[in-house]
């Protein structure tokens, strides 16, 4: 797993040969702790599944309760099969977007 640090946002890429093996060090690596606004990007190497992504519901849930973004790149998923509360995107570029997106909504209150 690499961690790096953009202007708004903590960007975690997996280098994982698995899907198990990654979210084993993001918890180990307390990458979910809410302290900024998150982009996880998967790769594709990892083979995600839904039932892999369902484990980031509480993470997601949690962020956004406290008014923190947190938004998963995986281009692997069918997105219309994801449940709302997890911002799943394909691409690095909408997941900033949705960062945005977020912020400006927060601004308004809502």
């Amino acid at each position: 797993m690499k961690i790096s640090q953009k202007d708004t946002y903590t960007l975690i890429s997996s280098t994982e040969n698995s899907f198990s093996e990654f979210f084993k060090v993001f918890k180990s690596e307390n990458a979910e702790a809410i302290e900024n606004h998150k982009v996880v990007q998967l790769s594709e190497n990892l083979n995600t599944t839904l039932e892999d992504l369902s484990l980031f519901l509480n993470i997601a849930s949690e962020h956004r309760s406290n008014g923190i973004s947190f938004v998963i790149v995986c281009n692997e998923i069918d997105i219309d099969d994801i449940p709302d509360e997890i911002n799943i995107v394909p691409t690095l570029q909408e997941a900033e977007d949705v960062l945005k997106m977020e912020a400006i909504e927060r601004d308004l209150g809502f």
